[in-house]
């Protein structure tokens, strides 16, 4: 009972601390006439990851790497599956020709990248499989390479969603970017040590609960956005949403986490890997095929009953 109110107590902690931490800082850098645009794509964009990167990181540093890297694989597949499915059951989503010919490519080039770098065995003849410091080095440099994709974007003027930006006083600001990071930091490691005493408790595995429980809780705030976005009749957001926080999670994340140090896969399996590299080629393929360049409410029940037999398996390996 305790790890389970360590766990909800966590996750309110950093859905509103990301929240916060996003109002002051958009707030501050509003104040020195940065564009909405940009603020969108960075801020705005960090703070609905804020979540996966808090838990991964302290998972990291606590030596949970199953927990670490099962949250970004875990969180990038229900982002597709379930968030993107549940949006397109509420209203279709239409893709932009940028989307399909460039953004989810990357997607899918994200999740080749990382299975690549989690097969040492198998590639390298390894003795275990490892996210290494080198191969997080190379994670973040995929990271910097999307960043300055992500401002030519914004130099062209491109995507800008006339998101309003709230101005606070300066001092409001501030104490907004403290309290939220104060409450990232906290609930974090209280979310961390709730979902590990859950897993051993039940005898589940770290790697079971980082792709489920702990990838589910993390991803609320991109799901909260994409399915409000849906019913005020705006679903496109969702399809940027997605695939930003996906392209942060894996290479920014995950990036971070195994730069301070090396995450052996552990639990999480090349099953888990294929299932995100499909899950972005299926996130393709509806947006390119029948319906050309829209999701429709069928495809949506497709992606979530995907999501669904997934986690299904996950629970029946265990």
């Amino acid at each position: 009972m305790i790890d389970v109110l360590l766990l909800i107590g966590g996750i309110l902690l950093i859905l509103w601390g990301a929240n916060a931490l996003t109002d002051g800082a958009a707030s501050i850098a509003k104040r020195f006439n940065i564009s909405n645009l940009v603020i969108g794509l960075t801020i705005v964009a960090f703070g609905t990851s804020a979540p996966e990167f808090v838990v991964s990181f302290i998972s990291a540093l606590n030596g949970s790497a199953e927990l670490s890297i099962g949250n970004v694989v875990g969180s990038n597949i229900f982002n597709i599956f379930a968030i993107v499915g549940c949006t397109a059951i509420v209203a279709p989503i239409p893709v932009g020709h940028g989307t399909l010919s460039k953004e989810i490519p990357l997607c899918i080039l994200s999740s080749l990248v990382l299975l690549i770098c989690a097969n040492d065995v198998l590639i390298d003849g390894g003795s275990a499989n490892i996210i290494s410091r080198i191969d997080g080095l190379v994670l973040l440099c995929f990271f910097i390479i999307f960043l300055g994709y992500t401002f030519a974007i914004a130099k062209d003027g491109v995507g800008e969603d006339g998101t309003p930006i709230v101005q606070m006083p300066a001092w409001k600001s501030v104490l907004w970017i403290v309290l939220g990071l104060g409450c990232l930091i906290g609930g974090g490691q209280l979310f961390v040590n709730g979902a590990s005493g859950i897993a051993r408790s039940l005898g589940v595995s770290e790697s079971i609960i980082g792709l489920t429980l702990v990838a589910g809780g993390t991803s609320l705030p991109e799901l909260a956005t994409s399915v409000s976005a849906a019913i005020k009749r705006n679903p496109g957001i969702a399809i940027g949403n997605v695939i930003g926080s996906n392209l942060f999670n894996c290479f920014a994340v995950l990036g971070c986490s195994a730069t301070v140090t090396d995450l052996p896969t552990g639990g999480i399996t090349n099953f888990d890997f294929i299932t995100l590299v499909v899950a972005s080629i299926l996130l393709w393929i509806t947006g390119l095929f029948f319906k050309k360049r829209t999701i429709t409410r069928p495809e949506g029940v497709l992606l979530v009953l995907c999501y669904v037999g997934y986690t299904t398996y996950l629970i029946l390996q265990q």
